[in-house]
């Protein structure tokens, strides 16, 4: 297996990294409050937007067939949803080089779960951001937090050499305020 780099998916491999997408995150759609899956028509517009990277675990034998996908940017103007000023003003030196990356997912197939491609897919969002002395930003839900998502990232990147240092950087809780029943 190898990892392949493309700016824009041709519509065959974009369904088939939708297919894996799709299934690695159909748990996510009651695990988490706010929505964390793409609709369809959101992950066809990332697989041609060319801002955002795109990474693919292919077979070596068969590179027609992908068994993971992950995407990343250093365009934070990219992603919906996150503030680019937040990055701006925290972290101004590093914003204005564009040395913050964004990592959208990365999603393996249920066959490859276990074969390493998601430190091999891990290894590859980072080698530019260690390259160029920057950092990269993943949003981890509680769900995924609680089942050691962070950690195995930071496993993935120990053997890449370097001091890689993380930080948990922001939090959003939900509330629900009940009122009591009918008297």
């Amino acid at each position: 297996m190898r990892v392949v780099a493309e700016r824009v998916l041709p519509a065959e491999i974009a369904e088939q990294a939708w297919q894996i997408y799709a299934e690695a995150f159909e748990e996510m759609k009651i695990r988490a409050v706010q929505r964390h899956v793409l609709y369809r028509h959101e992950f066809d517009e990332v697989m041609t937007d060319e801002r955002v990277r795109k990474l693919l675990y292919v077979d070596h034998r068969r590179p027609d067939r992908i068994r993971g996908v992950a995407t990343v940017t250093d365009d934070l103007s990219a992603i919906p949803l996150i503030s680019p000023e937040y990055f701006a003003h925290h972290w101004p030196d590093l914003f204005a080089a564009r040395q913050i990356w964004y990592v959208g997912f990365l999603a393996v197939h249920p066959a490859a779960r276990g074969t390493g491609a998601f430190a091999r897919l891990t290894r590859e969002i980072w080698r530019p951001v260690l390259a160029a002395g920057g950092m990269a930003v993943v949003d981890v839900c509680r769900h995924n937090d609680e089942l050691g998502f962070h950690r195995a990232i930071h496993h993935a990147l120990g053997s890449l050499g370097g001091d890689v240092r993380a930080e948990h950087i922001d939090d959003q809780s939900y509330w629900i305020y009940e009122a009591p029943g009918p008297s």
